[in-house]
């Protein structure tokens, strides 16, 4: 098995944070991971995104030419990413932010206003863990329980306050996933 994932969106969307968290949940179940950051010219409202590869073999180089899925927080990493990816890929898309259609009509694709049911739930930031949620719930490169767990490691101190409201964000996406294949 081998997951390769892009995440992209505006830095401060927490496109790094499911990046780490994805990475280090790999590394709790001892598969072999990378995890590569790559940011605009700005950190905060810049473009950010990140390449993750999960895998039960070495990893020969931690770059993603043409993703087999992406989480895409954004119209311009939209834009950017969905001519690469492969094709039958996975495009898990924050609709909230993304005002036109997937263009291509060979993708599996997840459209999610994940910006509206972070606000239902109470944290507005979450949207990255809604989408991650359904990623996982998905594609199963690690366990949802693995992600949390990671989570642990990275909201520590005055960020800790966050874990349980993530935690639901993905479990949200978990069963928005579940609606997408059908109950199962």
């Amino acid at each position: 098995m081998e997951k390769k994932l892009i995440i992209a969106g505006f830095g401060g969307q927490g496109v790094m944070l499911a990046g780490e968290l994805l990475a280090e949940a790999g590394k709790e179940e001892n598969k072999y991971v990378t995890f590569l950051p790559s940011y605009g010219p700005e950190m905060r409202g810049g473009t950010a995104n990140c390449d993750v590869i999960i895998s039960d073999e070495p990893i020969a180089s931690p770059i993603i030419s043409y993703p087999e899925a992406t989480i895409i927080l954004n119209l311009p990493s939209l834009d950017k990413f969905e001519p690469m990816m492969k094709k039958d890929g996975l495009l898990v898309l924050n609709k909230s932010l993304i005002p036109r259609e997937v263009k291509r009509d060979d993708l599996r694709v997840v459209g999610v206003d994940a910006q509206t049911i972070a606000k239902e739930l109470g944290n507005e930031k979450a949207a990255n863990m809604i989408l991650l949620g359904v990623y996982v719930a998905i594609e199963k490169p690690v366990s949802l329980d693995s992600v949390k767990s990671a989570m642990k490691l990275f909201l520590k101190g005055k960020k800790e306050k966050f874990i349980s409201a993530n935690e639901k964000a993905l479990e949200k996406g978990v069963g928005i996933a579940k609606e997408f294949l059908g109950g199962k």
